[in-house]
C-alpha cells in the first residue's frame, strides 16, 4: 500500500521513497485495545508539509484533541488510587523545543499539536490534514493520540486543551 500511495504522489510532486511515509494503526485505549482496529492514519512527505490522511471508525461523535505524543508505547500504568490510566506511556506532547507550551498546530509550542480531528455522529472520521512544521523522519517511532474532548489550543481553564482522556492510540511506524 505505502509503495502505491508513493507512487502516486511522486506523479503529483510529492513523497519519491518509502521513508518519506508511515501511517499508525489506531485501536482505542482499552483492555482489548490491540484486538480492534478501529482504522488507520498515514502521513506523507510532501513539498508543502506533513499530509496526514485520516481513516477512522467507531469514535465517540464531536471534537477531539489530536496529537503527536513523545513516545512509541499506547500501553497503561496504574496510578496511585490503583486504576488504569490508559494510553499514559506514551508520555506528553511531541516538544522537542521544549517551549512547554500548548499553542496549536504551526505555532511556536508543541510540534505535537495537530488540528482538532472532528468526528462524525456515525462515528467515523475522513480527512486530510496538512500540517508545515513537521516531517516523517521526526514523527517516526512516536504514539498519535486521540484525546475524549476538544482542544483549544491553551493551558487555561484546563491544561493541554481540555483534551482530557487518551481514548484512541496508534504507533507511528
Amino acid at each position: 500500500m505505502k509503495q502505491l500511495l508513493c507512487g502516486v504522489l511522486l506523479f503529483i510532486g510529492g513523497c519519491t521513497h518509502s521513508e518519506h511515509m508511515v501511517q499508525a494503526e489506531m485501536h482505542l485505549t482499552t483492555e482489548e485495545a490491540n484486538q480492534n482496529s478501529i482504522g488507520t492514519v498515514i502521513f506523507i512527505d510532501t513539498p508543502k508539509g506533513l499530509q496526514i490522511d485520516v481513516d477512522l471508525k467507531n469514535l465517540p461523535a464531536g471534537a477531539h484533541g489530536f496529537h503527536i505524543h513523545e513516545y512509541p508505547d499506547c500501553g497503561h500504568v496504574i496510578d496511585k488510587n490503583g486504576n488504569k490510566e490508559y494510553g499514559v506511556r506514551a508520555g506528553g506532547h511531541y516538544d522537542p523545543d521544549k517551549t512547554h507550551q500548548h499553542l496549536g498546530p504551526d505555532n511556536d509550542g508543541h510540534r505535537g499539536d495537530l488540528p482538532i480531528l472532528q468526528v462524525g455522529k456515525d462515528g467515523t472520521v475522513q480527512t486530510h490534514i496538512l500540517v508545515r512544521s513537521l516531517t516523517v523522519a521526526e514523527i517516526k517511532n512516536r504514539s498519535l493520540m486521540i484525546h475524549a474532548g476538544g482542544d483549544n489550543y491553551q493551558d487555561i481553564p484546563t491544561p493541554l486543551g481540555g483534551g482530557g482522556i487518551r481514548i484512541a492510540c496508534g504507533i507511528i511506524q
